[in-house]
């Protein structure tokens, strides 16, 4: 309340108001009289009026009428203005009852006060409200810059989209008077929309004339605002806008956004992953709502591209609290901090240390006694495991072995272990020590806890990723360089692995290894010239691309199933699942087995042998084969 008494804007809205207030009532008397009051009447008008018109303007502060911002009045303002107008009403009716009895007065004329106050107040702030949309209105008065304050250039800006998305901008610009923008169009494809207005702006179209539009509304700049296109339709957009010579910004997709509403602080540049997008995920809220929300949720390399993702959206979930297992300083940090600005935030439990440390872990499992657990920690980058070999089987063999008996002995009630694509024959031994952790979950002996792996390919964006890498590579003018002209892909999206991950915890009853449908798959060249065109630049010419040979480990082909792995589709159209590894009938023999071929690889890793190591692995994984006697694809 104090805040609006310093706000001048309150001042302008409450003498509006008091002046209503005493139209309604003088009204209220002509509908009940027929235009002529009675002399007597118009005396109690007047006693009326010192005791009525401050009774609704303290009854609609403390109600919180004049709380909202008068540009920005809606739905939610006006049911508190009726809310508010009926309470004034009654409290006055109760006074006069206690004070006179009622004696003279009508209650038809009380009533219809109410009515005219609701419809003359939500007129009044209607009215501000088309005015406030205009920057060129008279409501600048009371925004206005100092005289000698240079004039700002308006740009004219030319939405591509007539959908949600559009109207969202293109209202919270209209509502700014600060803002620099004038929005003169919109470009959609659907003809439905042809020849119509939204809040005022044409909609016009196809986007196949964008050229014709931007000419014929003189544009300055253009803005996608279309997040639910992905893929081709984006890219052909895209080259439309790169034709029109004008700069052109874009809002992120569905997928990327948090609560699915957008906001002018989206607006960004576009990027190769737009135009690589595919559709967004369809969720099961429900199920995945059932072990989440409410329990404590445990995370692996939280820090990390998938592991930060991965705690973003489970608090959307609402758990009891939320365990961030990290073991770089800085990255968990990092996460710590971004995580706490997010009202929902309020349960983190921050720990640093490493998943191989099996009494630091049963430490925080046996503390915190989380029901579910995603383990995204691991050594990923291909070519730094394959140089130092120990290191991978350390962290991605011994400590996601680690973490799976702590979490069984602990109660765990969900395991989900994040695998990769590069598991399928490995040639490298980051994939190969993914793999036998993926063995390793499927031979343990079923129990409370449920065990299960997703495996995908690559994600788009993530550290270490050839994304960013170009993007260095292309600011410094080149050369951008791929390791060989046939070098190929799957990628997908983070935000959509993480559903996809989410979702498949809710689907495991123990022993699966989900495969998430990758789509189909990108040469690294194409991608490498997709960027430079982005850019602005031409491949070939103002950026060379360099090809550099294929590094330790790596394959022409990725694969996200290995021959003879049994595949079983599910309810969901993005996740199958390999049938569990029948490795013997005997669980605990089978269980045994695999922890005394462990040891064995760990025990080669002390000695810090690189072709030890591989022997060991190659003992585990038959189908591994080091880069040196594979074949190039």
């Amino acid at each position: 309340m104090i805040h609006q008494l310093k706000n001048r804007n309150f001042y302008v809205i409450l003498v509006g108001d008091l002046v209503l207030f005493a139209a309604s009532l003088i009204l209220a008397y002509g509908l009940r009289f027929s235009l002529d009051i009675p002399e007597k009447d118009w005396n109690r008008i007047l006693f009326l009026l010192p005791f009525l018109l401050p009774l609704k303007a303290v009854v609609f502060m403390l109600m919180g009428v004049y709380r909202g911002m008068w540009r920005y009045t809606s739905v939610p303002d006006a049911l508190r203005l009726v809310k508010a107008s009926v309470l004034a009403t009654l409290t006055a009716m109760t006074a006069l009852t206690l004070g006179q009895k009622f004696y003279g007065y009508s209650r038809s004329v009380f009533v219809a006060d109410c009515i005219f106050t609701v419809f003359f107040c939500g007129g009044f702030r209607l009215a501000v409200r088309i005015l406030g949309t205009n920057k060129r209105s008279l409501l600048k008065f009371w925004d206005r810059e100092p005289e000698d304050t240079l004039p700002v250039r308006h740009v004219r800006l030319l939405i591509i989209g007539a959908g949600d998305a559009a109207a969202s901008i293109i209202r919270e610009i209209q509502g700014n008077p600060q803002s620099h923008y004038d929005v003169v169009a919109a470009i959609d494809d659907d003809y439905h929309k042809h020849g119509q207005t939204l809040l005022e702006v044409p909609v016009r179209g196809p986007i196949e004339k964008l050229l014709y539009f931007v000419n014929r509304f003189q544009a300055d700049e253009i803005l996608i605002a279309m997040p639910s296109v992905v893929g081709g339709e984006m890219r052909r957009i895209v080259d439309a806008c790169k034709a029109s010579g004008l700069p052109f910004k874009t809002l992120p997709s569905l997928g990327a956004l948090v609560d699915g509403k957008v906001t002018v602080n989206d607006v960004r540049e576009v990027k190769y992953e737009d135009i690589l997008g595919r559709p967004p995920v369809q969720m099961d809220y429900a199920g995945i709502g059932q072990y989440i929300a409410g329990k404590t949720v445990a995370v692996t390399g939280a820090g990390g591209s998938i592991g930060s993702e991965l705690c973003r959206q489970i608090l959307r979930f609402k758990p009891a609290a939320l365990v961030l297992i990290e073991a770089n300083e800085f990255n968990l940090y990092r996460i710590e901090r971004e995580l706490l600005a997010d009202s929902r935030a309020s349960v983190l439990r921050a720990v640093m240390g490493r998943v191989q440390d099996r009494a630091l872990m049963a430490n925080v499992f046996e503390k915190y006694r989380p029901h579910a657990v995603f383990h995204a920690a691991a050594c990923k980058h291909v070519p730094m495991v394959e140089t130092n070999p120990w290191e991978g089987i350390v962290n991605n063999t011994i400590g996601s072995l680690t973490l799976m008996d702590v979490a069984e002995e602990t109660g765990v009630e969900r395991f989900v272990l994040v695998s990769t694509d590069k598991a399928v024959r490995p040639t490298n031994v980051m994939g190969a020590s993914k793999r036998v952790a993926e063995i390793a979950l499927q031979a343990r002996v079923p129990g409370k806890t449920r065990f299960m792996a997703v495996r995908f390919g690559n994600v788009l964006g993530s550290s270490g990723s050839v994304i960013p890498l170009f993007r260095k590579q292309i600011q410094a003018g080149g050369p951008v360089t791929v390791t060989h002209p046939e070098m190929t892909r799957y990628f997908m999206m983070i935000p959509e692995a993480c559903q996809l991950i989410l979702q498949a915890g809710a689907m495991g009853d123990g022993g699966e290894i989900f495969i998430l449908e990758m789509g189909t798959p990108v040469k690294i060249a194409d991608m490498a010239r997709d960027m430079i065109r982005l850019s602005g630049k031409v491949p070939d010419q103002d950026i060379q691309i360099a090809y550099t040979g294929l590094r330790p480990g790596e394959k022409l082909y990725e694969e996200l199933i290995t021959q003879g792995e049994g595949i079983v589709k599910t309810a969901h159209e993005k996740i199958m699942v390999l049938k569990r590894d029948g490795h013997g009938s005997d669980s605990a023999e089978r269980d045994r087995t695999v922890r005394s071929q462990i040891d064995r690889l760990a025990a080669a890793a002390t000695t810090f042998e690189p072709e030890r190591i591989k022997a060991a692995l190659k003992d585990i994984v038959p189908e591994y084969a080091p880069a040196n006697h594979a074949p190039s694809a």
